[in-house]
């Protein structure tokens, strides 16, 4: 059976993406060079550069690993239209899913087919009829909730996010948009599964305890943010 997970990056400070962040001006309150540092682990992987075209050379070993696992899992995507905003002016042509890609949206527009095995579909029923195509298209392969941090806060409200995979940056970003708020009390509750240490983040896995999400406790975002730094 497949699962939903989320793998995004994380400051130490529990922000996915630092405040203004918008693609044309980065340096309005400098967020360009915040968000190089919250990714500058990625960009340095070879999997990473190979999927992206851009170039050889790279970095090899656990992390690099980790990351060509965790994409070769993935059967289908699902997003929300500021991700996809951003990423439309971004993403080379052949963008790096090459997957089917649910974009939550009031928006109706066909589907955006791109060179590479990724088809944008826009889905304007909520975030339960997006992931139920996701599911179909993935088969027994895996989804992959991919932001930004209102999209995972309504599925972690739905309780039906299994894992948790955060790259938790050494960076500080003071203000932005958070991943661990709006959710309800409780919630899901995860235990941690993995832990990789790497040069410019730490690596970690989180697995939902078993029992109906309704039921068991998530202590808000303090609970997460206390074992991510703890780990």
């Amino acid at each position: 059976m497949s699962k939903v997970f989320v793998n995004i990056g994380l400051s130490l400070d529990g922000y996915m993406a630092p405040e203004g962040m918008t693609m044309g001006k980065p340096e309005y309150k400098n967020w360009g060079a915040k968000w190089g540092a919250l990714m500058a682990w990625i960009i340095n992987q070879q999997y990473f550069r190979d999927n992206l075209k851009l170039g050889p050379g790279g970095e090899t070993g656990p992390v690099n690993d980790l990351l060509r696992s965790t994409t070769e899992r993935i059967g289908a995507n699902v997003m929300g239209k500021r991700m996809f905003d951003q990423g439309e002016v971004a993403w080379p042509e052949e963008a790096p899913f090459h997957t089917p890609v649910y974009v939550l949206t009031h928006e109706k527009r066909e589907p955006w087919v791109r060179p590479g095995g990724t088809t944008f579909y826009f889905i304007n029923d909520g975030p339960e009829r997006a992931l139920k195509l996701a599911q179909e298209s993935a088969g027994s392969r895996d989804i992959r909730i991919s932001g930004g941090a209102d999209v995972i806060q309504q599925y972690l409200n739905l309780g039906i996010v299994d894992e948790l995979e955060i790259a938790l940056a050494p960076v500080l970003f003071g203000g932005g948009r958070r991943l661990f708020e709006n959710l309800p009390e409780p919630g899901p509750q995860f235990r941690i599964d993995k832990v990789l240490d790497g040069p410019a983040a730490t690596h970690l896995r989180y697995v939902r305890q078993c029992g109906r999400p309704n039921q068991i406790g998530l202590n808000g975002r303090k609970d997460i943010i206390r074992r991510e730094t703890s780990a």
